[in-house]
C-alpha cells in the first residue's frame, strides 16, 4: 500500500473511530492521523524521574509531565524503559534500573511502565517503549559495579569494551537472542510500539588494521545489526502483530560523496559510524516506522534540514513504512524555527514528528513549546477572526556587552601526553601563559559515549559556540587538522553557551580553530583533570568530578 492510500485509509479509520468511541479515545482518534510524539529520556534521569526511592513522587511527576505534553497537542510518549541493559519494568532478564532507586537491581516497589502505560492510555495517548539495544554502561568497565542479576555479569563473553564503556557484542548470537527479549514486554504490557534509538555499534568503533569501511569486517558488522533488526521485528509480529516496531537512526544514512544514493550532505554517516543500514531496514520492511534524527536547521551547510526530509521521504515512498522526523529542539537553532520545519514536513507528506526531548519542550526553549502548541491548534481547529492585539510597551534597552580585549600571544605546541580514562589520546594542544588549551570538538570526540559526553556546534546568528551536556557528539564535518607547531594565538571573540546559558571562558583562535583552556572545560563538564609531573601527562577522567 503506498503512502497516499495509507493516508486516505487512516482518515477513513479515524472517522469510524470518532463515531464509535467515547471520552479520551474519541479525542485521540481525531489526532491519530499524525504522530505527535516526545522522547522522555531516563538515562542520567535527563527527563525523568527527578527523584529516587519515592514511588508516589515518581508517579505524580509522570502524570504532570504527561498532562503538560498533552496540553501542547502531543498524542504519544516515547519513554526510555531500557536505558542501559536495565529496566523500568518487571523483567526476568534485565535488572531494575538505578534511576528508580539509586541502585541497579533494587525493586522500586511498583511497576513504573505498567503505571505509565495506564496513565497514557487513560488520556488517549500512545506509549512507545524505547530501548537501547546494546549499551551496558555509559561509563565504566567494572562488571562488579553491575547488579548481581545483570546479564552482562553472568555472561562476560557477551561484552564488548570500547572507550571506557561496555556494550553487548552485536556479533554474538546469544546477545541477539537476548535483545529479542522485547518479546516479554510485548507479551506482558499493553505497549503500542517498541522503539530503538540510533546506538548500534559504538560510534566510530575502530576496524582492524588493513580493513576499510567498505571491507569485509565492516560489512559483517552491518550484517550483525541487520540480523538483530529482522529478528526483533519478527519476534514482535509473531507475539502481537498490532504492536509496531520503530527505529530512530542517525539523520544521515550516507552522504552522496560516499554513495550516489545518499543525501547531498557532508555529515556523520550512520552506515559507517554505527554500522546501521537504515535504508535497507525500510526497503526490507523490517520496521513499521522510521524516525531519522534530522537535528539540523534549515540552510545548514553540512546537513540542510529540507534536503534530508526530502531524501527520507523518497526512501519510504512506495513502502508501508511510516516516516516521522526526529526534531532536535535541544538546539536553539532548531527550536526557534520548529514551526517552519514542521511546514517542510507537510510539504513532503511526513507522517509526524518526534521531539527531543521533553525537558526542552517543557522549558519552552526558544519558544518551541508555544510554536508547537500553536501549530497543532491551527492544524486541528477551524480558524476564527481574533481581536487585534494591543500594542506592546517598548522594551527597556539592555546594557551593551563590554568589548573583548584582543590579545595576541605566543602559543607553544603541546609537549605533554594526554590520556582520557587512562587511554592515551593524540590531541593537538597549545600552551599559553602556562595553561593548556584544547580544541572543543577534539574533547567532544574523546569523551563521547561517557557520562560527560556533549554535543557542540556553531550558531551563526549568535556568533557563538553551543555546547549541550549529556548529548552524544556527532561531528558535522571533519575539518583539516591545520599546521601544528609553535605559533600565535589571538583572543577569540566567539561566545560560548552551555545548555543555553552563556559562559565566561578563556579561548584563543589558533590556525582558524578555537581552543579552550582545559581547566575551564573540565569545570564546565564536571570531569576530573590531573597532571603527572614525572611523565608529563595530562589525565582526563570522566568518571570523576572536577576539583
Amino acid at each position: 500500500m503506498n503512502r497516499f492510500l495509507k493516508k486516505i485509509c487512516t482518515g477513513i479509520l479515524c472517522g469510524v473511530l470518532g463515531v464509535v468511541s467515547i471520552g479520551a479515545q474519541e479525542a485521540f482518534a481525531a489526532d491519530a492521523k499524525e504522530m505527535r510524539a516526545v522522547w522522555i529520556s531516563t538515562v542520567y534521569s535527563a527527563d525523568y524521574p527527578s527523584t529516587t526511592n519515592n514511588a508516589e513522587a515518581q508517579k505524580n511527576e509522570f502524570i504532570q509531565k504527561l498532562e503538560q505534553a498533552q496540553a501542547l497537542g502531543l498524542n504519544t510518549v516515547v519513554v526510555q524503559v531500557r536505558p542501559k541493559g536495565d529496566a523500568l519494568y518487571q523483567s526476568e532478564l534485565n535488572p531494575w534500573s538505578a534511576v528508580l532507586t539509586g541502585a541497579q537491581g533494587t525493586n522500586p516497589g511498583y511497576d513504573p511502565m505498567a503505571f505509565m502505560i495506564a496513565e497514557a492510555h487513560k488520556r488517549g495517548m500512545e506509549f512507545h517503549a524505547w530501548m537501547n539495544p546494546y549499551r551496558i554502561t555509559t561509563s565504566g568497565t567494572d562488571v562488579s559495579a553491575l547488579s548481581a542479576d545483570n546479564m552482562a555479569r553472568k555472561h562476560l563473553d557477551w561484552i564488548l569494551t570500547y572507550n571506557g564503556a561496555m556494550y553487548y557484542d552485536p556479533a554474538n548470537e546469544e546477545v541477539q537472542q537476548y535483545i529479542c527479549t522485547a518479546k516479554e514486554v510485548v507479551e506482558k504490557y499493553d505497549v503500542d510500539a517498541i522503539h530503538f534509538d540510533d546506538y548500534f555499534y559504538p560510534s566510530n568503533y575502530p576496524l582492524p588494521e588493513g580493513e576499510t569501511r567498505e571491507g569485509a569486517v565492516a560489512q559483517e558488522r552491518r550484517d550483525n545489526v541487520d540480523t538483530l533488526i529482522k529478528k526483533v521485528y519478527q519476534t514482535i509480529k509473531n507475539t502481537k502483530a498490532s504492536v509496531e516496531f520503530g527505529i530512530s537512526p542517525m539523520g544521515i544514512w550516507k552522504n552522496s560523496t560516499s554513495d550516489e544514493a545518499g543525501s547531498a550532505t557532508r555529515g556523520s554517516e550512520g552506515y559507517y559510524t554505527v554500522y546501521g543500514d537504515a535504508k535497507k531496514w525500510v526497503e526490507k520492511g523490517w520496521v513499521d516506522y522510521i524516525a531519522p534524527q534530522i537535528y539540523w536547521e534549515q540552510g545548514n551547510a553540512y546537513a540542510d534540514y529540507e534536503t534530508l526530509v526530502k531524501w527520507w521521504s523518497d526512501v519510504v515512498e512506495g513502502t508501508d513504512v511510516k516516516l516521522y522526523i526526529g526534531q532536535g529542539i535541544y538546539k536553539d537553532s532548531v527550536a526557534k524555527e520548529i514551526a517552519q520545519e514542521m511546514q517542510v514536513n507537510e510539504k513532503y507528506n511526513v507522517d509526524g514528528s518526534m521531539f527531543f526531548s521533553l525537558r526542552d519542550l517543557l522549558n519552552n526553549r526558544q519558544g518551541c513549546a508555544d510554536a508547537v502548541k500553536a501549530y497543532y491548534q491551527t492544524a486541528t481547529a477551524p480558524t476564527t477572526p481574533t481581536e487585534p492585539e494591543a500594542p506592546t510597551a517598548p522594551t527597556t534597552p539592555t546594557e551593551p556587552e563590554a568589548p573583548v580585549t584582543i590579545e595576541k600571544k605566543y602559543a607553544y605546541a603541546g609537549r605533554a601526553k594526554v590520556t582520557v580514562n587512562g587511554k592515551a589520546v593524540d590531541f593537538q594542544t597549545y600552551t599559553i601563559d602556562d595553561y593548556t588549551y584544547f580544541k572543543l570538538r577534539d574533547v567532544a570526540g574523546a569523551v563521547n559515549g561517557t557520562a560527560k559526553q556533549f554535543q557542540t556546534y556553531w550558531d551563526e546568528s549568535k556568533q557563538a559556540i553551543e555546547l549541550f551536556r549529556g548529548v552524544p557528539y556527532s561531528a558535522s564535518a571533519s575539518g583539516a587538522a591545520g599546521k601544528y607547531g609553535d605559533t600565535y594565538g589571538t583572543t577569540s571573540t566567539a561566545k560560548l553557551y552551555c545548555d543555553g546559558a552563556k559562559k565566561s571562558v578563556s579561548a584563543y583562535t589558533i590556525n582558524d580553530y578555537t581552543y579552550y583552556k582545559l581547566r575551564d572545560l573540565a569545570k564546565l563538564l564536571d570531569m576530573g583533570v590531573t597532571w603527572e609531573e614525572g611523565s608529563a601527562t595530562i589525565g582526563i577522567n570522566t568518571a570523576k568530578s572536577y576539583q
